[in-house]
């Protein structure tokens, strides 16, 4: 894929519309696309968050282990953002996270990410709108579960 596919790929995800062509160009440059199989894993929980994962298709599982075995905290699909908690949080991964179909997705290194956010402050505010809509998911699914 072409430096210019990839951008072209960054500018439809709603996180990255506002950010100007150049700098998504040394976001696709300095950026690694990885590719998923079904079941296999983009870390566990515990792991040193070390990257976020940009999903350009397909969809991966967001998991912790429960008293009954894994519990599922959401299904994330094309332009979701997975992994941004550990950056954030200067602590080891919270959730194991596992393709759930074949997936792309688009590996952003901690600095990279890190670097962004101080660049474009929109982009911290998107990523702080997400995390508190996931927040609320989960939230309404351990209610749900303990009824």
């Amino acid at each position: 894929m072409t430096l210019d596919t990839e951008v072209s790929s960054l500018r439809q995800v709603p996180l990255f519309r506002e950010v100007e062509p150049s700098r998504l160009k040394l976001l696709a440059f300095t950026s690694e696309r990885v590719h998923f199989e079904p079941g296999q894993r983009f870390f566990s929980r515990g792991d040193v968050a070390d990257a976020a994962y940009l999903i350009l298709e397909g969809s991966a599982a967001v998991s912790i282990e429960g008293p009954q075995g894994p519990f599922r905290l959401a299904l994330l699909g094309a332009n979701a953002l997975v992994g941004e908690m550990g950056i954030l949080a200067d602590q080891p991964r919270s959730a194991t996270v596992t393709a759930e179909s074949a997936t792309t997705a688009l590996r952003i290194d901690r600095g990279v990410f890190l670097e962004l956010l101080a660049q474009f402050p929109q982009i911290g505010i998107a990523v702080m709108r997400e995390l508190a809509v996931r927040l609320e998911q989960t939230n309404q699914a351990l209610a749900q579960s303990r009824v």
